[in-house]
């Protein structure tokens, strides 16, 4: 029996699931491929094949199909054997507990731990695995892209569609200036543009799909010309490469917005050699080594802190905007940000493996699992273009030959029916509602990226939110004053005081209510962190302390009553610091990061809808269920990015059609696994380009809205599709009959396109 063997392709030009079916019709015909796989995110082809295969014919038997190929990963077999297995796991060994606040230790109790293991094999990894890791590190970086990646003028399809469009505005000239020469002038302009598309064409059909968007396209134009209706063809074969040229660069932008998460990870590091530091790549960093991080740096790798404690920035990971205080013995991660102290680290993942990584593979995995949505035209073309061609055939020929009928008129009859049949019209009359629809919500802040996503979100039955930033502000506010010793406005100012300067998230809620509250916040003298416990300094002459309810109870007596009362607070999910003047309990202060204020009616209005409500979040447990009680929807918290996109893809094995709504790139997996990817508010780059569509303007209600507007454009595009269907029907029994000929044939086609048009153009009232 041949050995299995893989080889892996690069792949230039893809853009769609339509590309990736054509290319994979043409390589299983190849001998000895026993499975093929194709990433159009990814740019990459996978060939499963038994024995030796020619690599450079697989590679000129897409190129030209119009895709530029070559082998990037020799030939390599399955399962070789290796000197060790690598076995990797997502390491958390994360600590979601307190939202320490500078050194405050608000005691949440928080106690979840993820006790993963990174292991590494001693002697290395797989061939298989190896190979894996190269093509992944060559996707991270855009290594080898060529022209795809470049600006689009200089890919190929830019320069055709350059050409194209100077060649029907040369057309256009000649026509006006020699009007007897016209139809010559348009013919070549439309040349230009057909030419490699009717190759294409014919290479996809020599390649087993023959009925491809591009065939239909070829008969389309040439159909045009049999009529002579020149100018038209020219112009539809130049707007029909644009939208292939557009698809083109949305594709490449969103491949680079995913290849951009790796900018979060320092390309250096400074590692501990021989009693000093020196400065390394990053990517070189063996497991095991040990790494300085000075404070504001980011972390270089994922690693376990074994000198110092920091509060270290989270948000790249877990998208939470509260930093966490980490000491001896608790995990860091690569690309969040350290805090105030530096920290030495030891490195348990190398650069391929850490979490940075392991989230840009989950987002391209999931990106390709999706099932392909292929286009309606390409899908309907299959049994329609070639319908139309058959019965056209059959009615200039036939009636000629078996009844004995004028040839003259029954090409003629036969021609009309070739442009009645001529999809134009069906080409046009769908993407004029989608491009209404995409208009009318983007005045309202709905960003849907495409036809396939509108038709999606009407059939979303679930829908899973993030929590900060999302279902919430995203940043703390302060939600309870509480008066000990002193009065509510004084503990105000005194905590205002104490924190006046500083840039962390809690500091700057309780600035933000001062400011509220116009409270004149005193000068300090003599301020100063205490490690752990919170900050003290001197306020109009007296020790005033802002620290955590374990440190303050350390400091002074906390009755029961008012252990009560933080406790009360901290089981609502808040974070709690106390206020010490001298020795005397002065005060408390509850911070939490609140819900938008239509977060409710959005979500009830979800409800409303028959679709199921859940939250994902990595936030800690107590704050998290606090909140969904509030809000009243389903809570799954302390996750990590894998977690995320674990549980969506459990909902997705109950049955339902899940949409994923968040803010940050710790969502990106779960948006790509997702049915439908929603990106919120000020969201990164990363999670808007990931997601399927956006809420701008960070309304919860908005997503109701866009459901809604899902809804009402699919049943325009029903719409739309039965008055162009039924027009064509008519006409072709008319002009059968013969009443009907050429130009009623026209009209008939234009017609439609006009209904069609002004029934879309519904689409474009203000959305309630």
């Amino acid at each position: 029996m041949s050995e299995v063997r893989q080889t892996k392709f690069r792949v230039e030009g893809m853009d769609c699931a339509s590309c990736a079916s054509k290319i994979d019709a043409a390589v299983r015909r190849l001998s000895g491929v026993s499975d093929v796989s194709v990433s159009v995110m990814a740019g990459t082809m996978t060939i499963r094949h038994e024995g030796e295969i020619d690599g450079s014919a697989v590679s000129q038997k897409i190129t030209r199909l119009g895709y530029p190929t070559r082998p990037i990963v020799p030939t390599d077999a399955i399962g070789a054997p290796a000197a060790a297995v690598h076995g990797h796991s997502p390491a958390c060994n994360h600590d979601h507990g307190d939202h320490a606040h500078h050194d405050h230790d608000h005691d949440h109790d928080h106690d979840h731990d993820h006790d993963h293991d990174h292991s590494h094999g001693a002697q290395g990894h797989s061939h298989a695995h190896a190979a894996n890791k190269v093509a992944a590190v060559e996707g991270l970086h855009g290594h080898d892209h060529g022209p795809t990646d470049g600006p689009w003028w200089k890919s190929r399809k830019g320069r055709l569609t350059i050409a194209a469009g100077v060649a029907l505005v040369l057309a256009y000239a000649v026509g006006h200036l020699f009007p007897a020469i016209a139809a010559y002038a348009f013919i070549l302009a439309m040349a230009v543009g057909l030419v490699p598309i009717a190759r294409r064409a014919i290479m996809a059909a020599l390649a087993g799909t023959p009925f491809s968007i591009e065939m239909l396209m070829t008969i389309a134009a040439i159909g045009a010309l049999i009529i002579n209706a020149t100018e038209e063809a020219a112009t539809v074969v130049f707007l029909f490469l644009v939208g292939e040229l557009l698809e083109g660069v949305a594709a490449g932008k969103a491949r680079d917005s995913i290849r951009s998460l790796t900018a979060l990870v320092p390309k250096t590091a400074l590692l501990e050699q021989d009693g000093g530091t020196v400065e390394v790549a990053a990517e070189t960093l063996a497991v095991g080594s040990v790494i300085l991080v000075r404070p504001g740096d980011r972390i270089s790798a994922d690693g376990v802190i074994v000198g110092g404690q920091s509060a270290i920035n989270e948000a790249p990971v877990t998208g939470e905007s509260v930093p966490v205080q980490k000491t001896l013995g608790d995990n860091v991660f690569a690309g969040t940000v350290n805090g105030d102290a530096a920290l030495r680290v030891r490195v348990t993942a190398a650069a391929e493996d850490n979490t940075i990584a392991r989230v840009v593979r989950l987002v391209e995995e999931a990106q390709e699992s999706k099932a392909p949505t292929e286009r309606f035209i390409d899908r309907f073309s299959r049994y329609y273009t070639p319908g139309v061609v058959v019965v056209a055939a059959l009615v200039a020929v036939l009636p000629p030959l078996l009844f004995g009928g004028a040839w003259s008129e029954w090409i003629y009859k036969g021609l009309a029916i070739l442009l009645i049949g001529c999809p134009c019209a069906l080409v046009i009359s769908t993407p004029a509602a989608i491009a209404a629809s995409l208009s009318a919500g983007a005045r309202r802040g709905l960003l849907m990226k495409g036809g396939a996503v509108l038709e999606g979100l009407g059939k979303l039955t679930a829908v899973a939110f993030d929590k900060t930033g999302t279902l919430t502000e995203g940043k703390p506010r302060v939600t309870d004053i509480v008066p000990f010793g002193r009065k509510g406005p004084e503990v105000l100012t005194y905590a205002a005081a104490l924190e006046a300067g500083s840039s962390h998230p809690l500091a700057l809620a309780i600035l933000e209510q001062a400011r509220e509250d116009g409270i004149v916040v005193p000068p300090v003298s003599d301020a100063a962190a205490i490690a752990g416990k919170g900050v003290r300094a001197t306020v109009n002459g007296e020790e005033v302390l802002l620290l955590s309810p374990k440190a303050a109870a350390e400091r002074v007596a906390l009755p029961l009553a008012h252990s009560r009362t933080i406790a009360s607070l901290n089981a609502e999910g808040k974070s709690v610091s106390v206020l010490v003047i001298g020795n005397v309990l002065a005060g408390a202060i509850a911070m939490r990061d609140e819900p938008r204020a239509d977060a409710v009616e959005g979500l009830k209005a979800l409800a409303n809808a028959g679709i199921k409500t859940v939250m994902l979040t990595g936030d800690n447990k107590r704050t998290a269920e606090a909140i969904g009680a509030n809000l009243g929807l389903e809570v799954h918290a302390e996750l990590m990015p894998e977690d995320k996109q674990r549980i969506v893809r459990e909902l997705k094995g109950q049955g339902f059609i899940v949409g994923k709504i968040g803010d940050g790139i710790n969502d990106a997996p779960a948006l790509a696994a997702a049915d439908i990817g929603i990106a919120m508010g000020g969201g990164t780059d990363v999670a808007l380009e990931t997601a399927d569509a956006a809420v701008l303007h960070g309304r919860v209600c908005d997503v109701a809205l866009m459901i809604d507007l899902s809804k009402r454009t699919m049943r325009n595009i029903k719409q739309n599709i039965a008055i162009a269907l039924g027009l064509k029907a008519v006409f072709l029994v008319t002009t059968i009959a013969g009443i009907t000929g050429l130009w009623p044939a026209i009209l008939a086609d234009t017609g439609a396109t006009v209904l069609v048009t002004i029934n879309a153009l519904r689409l474009l009232q203000p959305i309630r």
